[in-house]
């Protein structure tokens, strides 16, 4: 898959920083790009500078506010009726709230965006990545996941929030859920696996709504690395040849990497897999 033509890869949240990053790459190698983002000016802004740097104009998006559950199922079912195929799925997106918000549907926005989003959006499009297969699906976490912890009483931290605590929370169960996603898609010829892109400059802090979290974000700027380097792993993981049959992994910098002692948990992946699935409706 080094050579992507023909190729279709949704990317979620790649209007900038990473996911851009990993779509313009992509592009270069002339996979069909469907970018996924909240923002039309900004998304159509992004999507012109891909197909003028690459040529590829097999560039297109779809507007979806991964925060909210409605938004997300609108999405899949106007991609399935575009499109006859998925070959390569990028959760991407990410954001961090100072303050608790709660979505429309009743979520609470970090976990929502950063967790929720990646769950519903992988179930109601794994029937098409199971069609298309060999196909794969990405999500990209964080190492500050190993600061996380799942409490199934109060996913929605109702009893306490911190933004970057929650977010940590939120990408400790991705991890979690990609073992478990991994386990379950044995046999099937589409593979699961995560990235951590390290310490990338992004505008993951843009939405937090706290002055301080900019500030702090601005001082340590020069220390991380550009979202090009940040994306190399997601370009690896979607299109290099020798991820083909490779699934239930982490990566850091295109190696495998450990991921905290807590992500594990293969009982506590399968009752935070059930509770998910009663959250979203999607229990049978």
């Amino acid at each position: 898959m080094d050579k992507m033509s023909g190729r279709i890869c949704i990317i979620t949240g790649s209007n900038s920083g990473i996911g851009k990053q990993t779509a313009l790459a992509l592009a270069k190698k002339n996979a069909t790009i469907v970018m996924v983002v909240r923002d039309k000016t900004r998304g159509e802004k992004a999507l012109n500078e891909i197909v003028s740097q690459t040529g590829n104009k097999d560039v297109n998006l779809i507007l979806c506010d991964l925060s909210s559950t409605d938004s997300i199922r609108s999405f899949a079912e106007e991609f399935k009726k575009t499109y006859t195929r998925l070959d390569v799925l990028i959760n991407n997106a990410g954001a961090v709230f100072n303050k608790r918000q709660v979505t429309p549907e009743g979520f609470e926005r970090t976990l929502a965006v950063n967790y929720l989003a990646p769950f519903l959006l992988t179930h109601e499009l794994l029937t098409l990545l199971k069609d298309s297969s060999p196909s794969r699906i990405i999500n990209v976490t964080s190492g500050l996941a190993k600061k996380g912890r799942v409490d199934l009483e109060d996913l929605q931290s109702e009893k306490k929030y911190a933004g970057m605590q929650t977010y940590s929370n939120a990408k400790l169960m991705l991890i979690m859920f990609t073992y478990e996603l991994a386990r379950r898609l044995e046999g099937k010829r589409v593979t699961a696996n995560m990235l951590m892109p390290g310490f990338v400059a992004t505008n993951l802090a843009k939405n937090s709504g706290s002055l301080r979290s900019s500030i702090l974000f601005k001082i340590v700027r020069p220390m991380q690395i550009s979202a090009k380097k940040g994306a190399q792993t997601s370009v690896y993981l979607a299109s290099s040849e020798e991820m083909m049959a490779v699934s239930g992994k982490c990566f850091s910098k295109k190696k495998i990497s450990i991921t905290c002692p807590a992500s594990y948990n293969e009982k506590m992946q399968k009752r935070l897999w059930n509770k998910t699935e009663n959250m979203l409706g999607l229990a049978t």
